[in-house]
C-alpha cells in the first residue's frame, strides 16, 4: 500500500504558509499566485491552522466582511488534522472523506514536512488500479 511518504517523494514536499496576522487579501492572492486551494497558517514552525478558499468563501464572503480587513487566524481551520509519513493512502482518502477536508498537512514529530490534497490522493489511488489492472492482465496473457 502507497503511503504518504511515498507519495511525497513523487510529488515533492513544497509547501506554503501564510502568518495568522496576514490579511484574508494577502492569503487570496498567495493562494492565486502559487495555484492552490489551501495555505498552512504558521507561526515560526509551529502548525496554528489552515486557511482555504472555502474558509474565504464561508467566512468572509458570506458573512460580508471586507478581505483586507480580516485576518487569516479569524478564519483559519483550527485544530487542523494531520497525517504522518506512515499513514497510507487509504488512510488519507477515508480522512478526507469522513471529515469533509481537501488538504492534509503532513508531519514528521513537530514538524510539517508537506502537504497532500485530495487530488494527490486520487491521483495515487488511480495509479495503484491501473498498477493492479497491468498485472491481472499480464497474469491472464500468461
Amino acid at each position: 500500500m502507497t503511503t504518504v511518504r511515498t507519495l511525497l517523494e513523487g510529488k515533492g514536499r513544497a509547501m506554503f504558509s501564510v502568518e495568522p496576522q496576514a490579511s484574508v487579501l494577502d492569503a487570496i492572492r498567495l493562494m492565486a499566485e502559487h495555484q492552490v486551494g489551501a495555505l498552512l497558517v504558521m507561526r515560526g514552525q509551529a502548525l496554528e491552522g489552515i486557511v482555504s478558499e472555502r474558509d474565504y468563501a464561508l467566512k468572509v464572503i458570506l458573512r460580508g466582511r471586507s478581505t483586507a480587513d480580516t485576518v487569516v487566524r479569524d478564519i483559519m481551520s483550527s485544530p487542523v488534522l494531520t497525517v504522518t509519513l506512515d499513514t497510507t493512502v487509504q488512510q488519507c482518502m477515508q480522512l478526507v472523506t469522513d471529515r469533509r477536508v481537501r488538504h492534509l498537512p503532513v508531519v514528521d514529530g513537530a514538524r510539517v514536512v508537506g502537504v497532500v490534497s485530495i487530488g494527490d490522493l486520487v491521483k495515487a489511488v488511480i495509479a495503484e488500479q491501473q498498477q493492479q489492472i497491468e498485472q491481472l492482465e499480464s497474469y491472464i496473457h500468461s
